[in-house]
C-alpha cells in the first residue's frame, strides 16, 4: 500500500509542483519552469490532442481529482473494519456524554 501512495503521489506532485512553479514563472534559473515553456507544453498537447490549450489544465485537473477519488476509496477499503470500529468508539462515546448531561440535573441542586 505504501508504494501505491507513493506511486500515485510522486506523479501527481511533480506535476502539480511543476504547473505551479511555471505557471507564475519561478524559473529559478531553469529553463522548464519559465512560463515560456509552461505556454509551449500546453500548445504541443493541445495540437496533439486537437484541443485549445487554455482547456487541457481544468482537464487534467478533474482527472487528478477523481484518480485520488479512486485512490481513497481503495484505502478506506482496505481500512475499512478500523475506519468501523473508530466510528463506533466515536459515536458510544457521545452517547456516553449525552447520558452524563442528562445525569447532571439542575432539579437536584440544594
Amino acid at each position: 500500500m505504501k508504494w501505491f501512495l507513493i506511486l500515485w503521489a510522486g506523479p501527481v506532485g511533480l506535476l502539480s509542483g511543476w504547473y505551479g512553479l511555471s505557471y507564475y514563472d519561478m524559473s529559478f534559473g531553469f529553463f522548464m519552469l519559465t512560463r515560456h515553456t509552461h505556454d509551449l507544453v500546453f500548445e504541443v498537447y493541445g495540437n496533439i490532442l486537437g484541443i485549445p490549450p487554455e482547456t487541457i489544465p481544468p482537464l487534467v485537473a478533474r482527472a487528478i481529482a477523481v484518480d485520488s477519488l479512486i485512490v481513497f476509496a481503495i484505502i478506506a477499503f482496505r481500512k475499512r473494519k478500523a475506519i468501523a470500529a473508530w466510528w463506533r468508539k466515536r459515536q458510544s462515546s457521545k452517547e456516553d456524554a449525552v447520558a452524563v448531561r442528562r445525569d447532571e440535573s439542575l432539579s437536584s441542586a440544594p
